[in-house]
This record gives structure tokens, sequence and C-alpha cells, in this order.
């Protein structure tokens, strides 16, 4: 599903390049449920914005679905984003002139569902995360915690076939960590495929198989 080959990425100042990552190969089937660990600077969310199509590698060649991405257009590269992925930001990126129920509504938007089945499908997230009274708030009148939580229900409620999550809880209080951990583990069982960044042991844990990035390289693959 997702294959990565012989990446590097990399930044040209003057004479010198700058890698972020070199040569990682790597491969991940439908249904898996990764975390990607490693100190701050490895490498880790340059990784998984390749893998979102948010980026593009400096060399190397990413496919996804057998489809090399090198060679797509960019309108595609977006549509296979869109339906196709979800991601929860370690930022939030929520829209800031839109509400909490608005932010939640996007994804849908982008996939020409009906307004009925919308309604349902936010309704249904709001009430998940308990988010129903704050549902016509802007993002700067929510909390960090809150702002994350509205991040997680925007990236699942399309039912992407790919979850990026980077660092999904790090805004989160322990017990509301959990709970999306939880619920993380519960949509892989579905069949939803996760690639999650973190720090936290504990989080790594819920996932199948733990890659450890180090200075740009992966240095460690092995089972949880």
């Amino acid at each position: 599903m997702i294959e990565l080959s012989n990446i590097f990425k990399y930044y040209e100042n003057k004479f010198q390049r700058h890698y972020v990552l070199k040569d990682v190969s790597l491969n991940i089937g439908q249904g898996e449920f990764v975390t990607l660990m490693g100190p701050s600077g490895a490498g880790k969310s340059s990784l998984l914005n390749i893998v979102g199509l948010l980026d593009a590698p400096s060399e190397g060649e990413y496919r996804f679905f057998a489809e090399p991405v090198a060679k797509l257009k960019e309108k595609r590269k977006a549509e296979l984003h869109k339906s196709h992925m979800g991601f929860v930001f370690q930022a939030y990126h929520l829209i800031d002139e839109l509400t909490v129920y608005e932010n939640i509504e996007t994804p849908l938007l982008y996939r020409d569902i009906k307004s009925a089945e919308r309604q349902s499908l936010v309704a249904e997230m709001l009430d998940r995360f308990q988010m129903v009274a704050k549902k016509d708030l802007f993002p700067h009148q929510l909390s960090g915690g809150q702002q994350q939580l509205v991040g997680v229900a925007r990236a699942i409620i399309g039912r992407p076939k790919v979850l990026l999550a980077d660092e999904p809880t790090g805004n989160l209080h322990t017990k509301q960590g959990q709970e999306i951990m939880e619920l993380f583990q519960k949509l892989n069982s579905e069949g939803m495929t996760i690639v999650q960044v973190t720090h936290s042991e504990a989080n790594a844990q819920y996932g199948k198989r733990i890659l450890e990035v180090l200075d740009g390289r992966l240095v460690k693959d092995e089972p949880v």
C-alpha cells in the first residue's frame, strides 16, 4: 500500500546540502498500525509529510497503492490526499474562520457527501468527543486540548484509508490521550491503516510495529 524506496530529503543552502532523510526504504501494508519514534529533529515528521503527500522527496520513489507518486499530476495527488488520507497535526491546523462544526465537516465537503449525511456524521463526532456544546465556537475560543480533539474528529470523520498522526495526544491530558489511542486501535481493528509519530512509549504499544528514526535514517523496525 505504502512503498518507499531509497528516499532522501534535503535542502540546498549555497553549496551545502542539509539532509533530513537519508536512504529510507519502507513498506507499510494495508491495515497496519505503525509508530515512528526517535529524538526531535530525527526526520519523523518529514517522513510522515512525504507519506501524506504534503511534501515530496528530493530523491527516491514513493508508490501509494502501486501508483508512482512522482509521476502523478498535482490534481491527482490532491484527490488521493483528500479521499484516502486523514491527518492529525501537532499544531492543530484548524481553520480560524470556521466554527468547530464547520472544521469537522470540511473533509466531507470535498467528497460531495449530501447535506443530511454530513449533518449526521458531524453530530456523531461532536457527541463522541463531547463537543456538542462547543460546536458554534471558533478555534481561538478553545483550549489546546479541545482544538486537538477537533483535529482528531476532522481527521477520522471521512473514514480515510490511512490516518497519519503527528504527536496526536501531545496536548491532551492522560485520560483523553488514552481514549484517543483506544479509538485509533479500534479504527485499526476495523481496517484503517495508521501511521503515528510519538515520543510516548505507552502510545507506541497501541500499534503493531515500531520504526525508529535517527539522524534521518531508519535504524530499527520491529513488531510491538
